[in-house]
């Protein structure tokens, strides 16, 4: 994501923020928010995975439409796109995995399979997939469908790790954090390409989110700790808005 730009270049503000900890703290809690805030509606509200996405997908459009009809950056409207994309990529995930029945492994290959065609699909039509080449309607499009596809897939390898492996929501969240560990490394101490790195870390923050999640409002019985599903996302929602004022929130570069 770095760039190298010579004095004739001028840089201008992006539309999407600057990579820093406080954009991978906010990330996380609204990954976390998106599991939370999709259990409630489909499992706590009884209106299942079909009704909850097509929910879901309604506020992600209306969202979405407006960020990208945005002439700047607006932190409120940013993060307000990325919750979205949690919550459907939630409900969607838990329809492709169970409805189809075609379970957590096959549900993570389809939308590994997804993910990788979107990446490739941009990387063909811009000759990048950075953050930094964001700079028209292309690239901002193929970054939000990216971003859809990452959240999704995030949902459904928390789920295979969680349930399938055996590690439950606890160990599941211990080992995507010990995968963000090694991805920070990777990117102080070795010259691997930062836009690689960002997508690994983007992928790896949504199962986290996920397992976290699960852990506050599962039954105690499935290893979680039964918390109530609204009292759970109306907090994160808390923390994410008292966190859009308190951490600087600026716009990342572009040449």
């Amino acid at each position: 994501m770095d760039m190298l730009l010579d004095n004739a270049t001028e840089e201008h503000a992006g539309k999407v923020p600057a990579v820093t900890l406080g954009f991978w703290i906010m990330k996380i809690l609204a990954t976390t928010l998106g599991e939370t805030g999709g259990d409630a509606v489909t499992m706590s509200m009884n209106l299942g995975y079909l009704v909850g996405t097509a929910i879901f997908a309604v506020i992600f459009v209306a969202a979405v439409s407006a960020q990208m009809a945005a002439r700047r950056f607006h932190p409120l409207l940013y993060w307000t796109v990325i919750v979205a994309t949690t919550t459907v990529g939630t409900t969607f995930a838990d329809s492709v995995d169970r409805s189809l029945g075609i379970g957590y492994l096959g549900g993570s290959s389809l939308l590994a399979g997804l993910l990788v065609a979107s990446l490739a699909a941009w990387y063909r039509s811009m000759g990048t997939v950075s953050i930094a080449s964001i700079d028209n309607k292309a690239a901002e499009t193929f970054y939000w469908i990216t971003i859809l596809f990452s959240q999704t897939l995030g949902t459904a390898l928390g789920d295979w790790m969680a349930d399938s492996t055996g590690l439950g929501y606890g160990g599941g969240a211990i080992v995507f954090a010990a995968a963000l560990a090694i991805v920070a490394a990777t990117y102080l101490w070795t010259r691997v390409s930062h836009t690689v790195l960002f997508w690994i870390a983007f992928v790896l923050t949504r199962p986290l989110g996920a397992t976290v999640g699960d852990f506050l409002d599962k039954p105690l019985d499935h290893g979680g700790l039964a918390l109530s599903r609204y009292a759970a996302s109306v907090a994160l929602a808390a923390a994410i808005v008292a966190l859009i004022f308190m951490l600087p929130q600026r716009a990342g570069k572009h040449a």
